[in-house]
């Protein structure tokens, strides 16, 4: 069990810092073609798995013409104040 507490909780972190990172990307424009396109497409690809179920559930708000987005946000704090807790 403890070798589990000890591979899980750091990685636990850094997937919780890769989000945060895909929120602050989402807000710049990225260029098709330069290299932060693929590293936004890998951010997209490991993080879009657990951000679309809860997209699901709760879709963006429409604020005129713009859309804010709760299901990162939601993922943060549910996996700060639940899986965190109870893994480590």
């Amino acid at each position: 069990m403890d070798i589990f507490k000890a591979l899980a909780c750091p990685l636990i972190n850094l997937y919780l810092i890769v989000l945060f990172v895909r929120v602050i990307l989402s807000w710049f424009p990225i260029n098709p073609q330069g290299t932060m396109a693929v590293v936004a497409g890998f951010l997209y690809t490991i993080t879009d798995p657990v951000i679309k179920p809860i997209r699901r559930i709760i879709p963006p708000l429409r604020v005129g013409t713009v859309a804010l987005d709760f299901s990162v946000l939601i993922v943060i704090v549910g996996m700060q104040w639940i899986v965190l807790p109870i893994i480590c």
